[in-house]
Parts: C-alpha cells; structure tokens; sequence
C-alpha cells in the first residue's frame, strides 16, 4: 500500500523538481526534500543550498524543506469511486435491510463530508436469487465497483461467482454461513460479520449455562441453517449435551405443524430455531401445540431477531415472546466506534432495527479506505488493500481520521463502528462480539452480556 502511493508521489515531486528549475523558481517547498540533486541543474540548484533526502537539516530550514514530514493530505487525491447495494429492501429479511440500507448511507455521506467523492446507488436483493441476479446485472451496467451485500448467506453463493468474475468487490454485512468466500473468489469477496464456526459454539455455550443438556434443533435448508448445524451440534455435545432432534425445513412451507409436531415427539429440554421470518410462523405454529415459550425455552440467532420480536408473533399480545433467548453480533459492541449507535439512530431513526447495521457501514468504509490508498476507482487496483487498512496499522475509527493518517504515508488499520474487523487473508474477521439478549414482557429484545470470541 505504501509503495504504490509514495511511488506515485515521488514522480509527482521530480517533476515539480523539473519545472521549478526551467523556471529559476526558489519557493516550492517539497522539491528539495523529495527530489536528488541530480535531477536538477547544480547551477540551478546546488548541493549546498537545496540538500536531498540525503542531506543533513541544517544546511536548510526545515520550514523550506522538511526532510521527515510526509506529503501534505491534499497530495492524496480521492478517487471517484461507484458502490451499490444488494440489501433486503423487500423479502423475508426486509427486517434487516431496514437498518442496513442507511447505514450504508450514512458510511458514504461521511466519507464524502470528509473529502471523499463516492455515489451509492441502492438495489433490493429481496433475499431471492431472481431479483438479486437482476440487481447485480443492473448495478455491472452501471459501472459499479463495490457491492454491498447480499444479506442472506444463500442470496450472495447465486450471486457471488457473477460479482466477482466481473472483477467487482462484493463486501456482506451480514453471511455468516461457514466457508462463504473462502476460495473462488480471486480475492474479491469480503464480510465484515464473523462465520458462524464462532457463533454456533457461542450458543451452544449459553444454552448448557443455562442447564437445558437435551435440545431440539429446527433449521432452515440453505447454507445458513445447515452450517449452522455442523458447528452447533459438535459444540454442544462436546459441552455434555445431546441434540434429541434435528432436522431442515423448507423455508416457502406455509405450515410448519409436522415440524412442530416432530420437535414434540422428541421431548427436549429446549428448542434452537435457527430461521427468517418464517420462524415467526414456525413460533406461532409451538404455541398452538402447547410448546411456546411459555412451556418450553426457545433460543434463536440473529437470522430473524429484531427488537421488536413480540409484535411479529402477535401484535395484540407482544409479550408472548417474553423469555425467548438468543445471540447474534452485536449491533453496539462495547469495542466498536462510540460514535456510531447514536449517530445511527440520529440518521436512521429510533425505533429502526440495529441488527448488522453497523457491519453494512464498515463495509462501505473499507471500499472507501481501499480505494483512496490506492489513488484509484477501479475495484481491480484497490481490491488487494482492503484487508490491509483492517490490519497491523495505526488504529483509526472513522474515515476522516483514517484518511488523514493515509496522506501521512502510514499504514492505517481500521477499527469499526461493529468493532476491530483484523481481517483475515482471505477476507473475514477472525473474531466477533456477540450480544446474548432476552424478549422481555413487551417483547422487546434487552442485551444482557456480551461475548468477545476469536
């Protein structure tokens, strides 16, 4: 990263070097510093009036012709840079898109309040491989570089290959299905929310806490749901405990009563419904079976979690959601940029979910870090930097302060409004903060711990 952009203003300084010795000028204060001697008449400029790099201070004022300063910020120009989103503006994930969508707006209007020149052009992914193969063909028309989403792990796998094939970065706020991105993606694919090889034995942990050893496991059909299972069910038999049950359900099904039914059969201690917004119905369906959360504990993820549980289940009677547990990252971790939960709600409004609002943001941030390293609006320049401003750097939380930091001539590792992101190489973070919170009598969701993994 800092190769590319001192190379960039070294050949920028010898020509100022050039032009100000054709025209007998003395006032530029960086050509001393930055270009040789050689590369300038000595009648022009002589050794022991104009020092190199090389040369000592003293043989000229450091406020002529700093040898240590790096380059001032308006020398890294803010390349113009095109994102989209692929996010739930309709579909089974809507919920989530609610806050994700102007959290992605809000990362782009603060960067360009910073310097920065970037247009989001927004696309609804509808959690449905149609509509999300249409957006993403919509937004390759446009000449966009950087795609935000999908939000469901299965969305982005129908999409993933076309995105970046293309040469086009994709970023998720919100995958976590196990293994997503890992290979076949030449470098091009990023999420800014922890797999779910940390979740799983995360719930599976509170779950044994809370002295519940035999469990019933209801999971989606689709990468989510299953990798979900082969993480969860290892962890929690390692822990002591047995899954009595466990089996996929087709997510379109408009009734879930065989499902319910056979979760009765098995008699378990506690039920995992790892689900969307069909878990809304899958609830309503254990109610009218006698094993709501009433009867029975229910633990769920953040594929259907909202603050606002209760009124999904029953609007008249919010608080029958009351005791449901759950985890999911954490939507203001206690390591993440202060700023961020109550500027969010500012921008996006109170009562608008949180749920990986804050990792869309970060998504958006690193494009932007990315590509103002690199000088350039092209994904194919700046992709191989968007680990690099997550990692081994100076520590910076927004992208005015990052970027002040890049036009110093220094590494910069980024530290999120969703936390510290230290990507991995292949574009993941390697540990995630998980809320665990509980459905309180109006149904509401209270954050009760939260648990730093990885």
């Amino acid at each position: 990263m800092t190769k590319l952009r001192w190379t960039k203003l070294l050949t920028i300084f010898l020509a100022f070097s050039v032009l100000a010795a054709a025209c007998g000028s003395s006032d530029d204060e960086n050509t001393t510093a930055e270009a040789p001697t050689t590369d300038a008449p000595t009648t022009e400029a002589p050794t022991t009036e104009a020092p190199t790099t090389e040369a000592p201070t003293t043989e000229a004022p450091t406020t002529e012709a700093p040898t240590t300063e790096p380059p001032a910020m308006e020398e890294l120009e803010a390349p113009e840079v095109l994102l989209g989103t692929l996010l739930p503006e309709t579909g089974p994930l809507a919920v989530l898109g609610a806050g994700m969508i102007p959290a992605a707006q809000m990362a782009v209007d603060s960067m360009n309040a910073a310097g920065a020149n970037i247009t989001l052009v927004t696309g609804d992914s509808a959690t449905d491989p149609d509509i999300a193969n249409a957006t993403v063909d919509a937004h390759l028309a446009a000449g966009v570089q950087g795609i935000i989403g999908a939000a469901s792990s299965g969305t982005s796998s129908s999409v993933i290959d076309k995105i970046t094939g293309a040469q086009v970065a994709q970023c998720s706020p919100s995958n976590t299905a196990a293994g997503l991105g890992t290979t076949g993606d030449d470098g091009y694919y990023f999420r800014t929310a922890a797999s779910d090889d940390l979740q799983a034995p995360t719930l599976a942990d509170l779950i044994l806490t809370d002295g519940f050893a035999n469990v019933a496991m209801i999971t989606r059909a689709d990468e989510y749901g299953v990798g979900f299972i082969d993480f969860f069910i290892p962890a929690f038999e390692d822990g002591g405990g047995s899954v009595v049950y466990s089996d996929t359900y087709a997510p379109e099904a408009e009734s879930f009563d065989d499902v319910v039914g056979d979760v009765v059969a098995s008699g378990p201690d506690a039920v995992v419904i790892i689900a969307f917004e069909e878990g809304f119905q899958i609830i309503i369906d254990m109610i009218a079976a006698g094993i709501g959360p009433a009867d029975i504990p229910i633990y769920i993820t953040d594929g259907f979690s909202t603050e606002i549980f209760g009124e999904k289940i029953d609007p008249s009677n919010p608080g029958v959601a009351e005791g449901i547990k759950g985890t999911g990252p954490s939507a203001a971790p206690d390591n993440g940029a202060a700023f961020f939960p109550e500027a969010f709600r500012a921008a996006a409004g109170e009562d608008t979910p949180a749920i990986f609002a804050a990792h869309s943001y970060d998504c958006a941030i690193i494009f932007g870090l990315a590509a103002l390293a690199a000088g350039s609006g092209d994904a194919v320049d700046w992709v191989p930097l968007v680990v690099d401003v997550t990692r081994e750097g100076t520590a910076c939380t927004s992208y005015e302060e990052c970027a002040e930091l890049l036009s110093a001539g220094e590494d910069i590792d980024y530290n999120g409004a969703a936390g510290p992101l230290d990507f991995l190489d292949v574009g993941e973070p390697g540990a995630a903060t998980y809320d665990i919170y509980v459905f309180d009598s109006e149904g509401k969701q209270e954050v009760i711990d939260q648990i730093a993994v990885g």
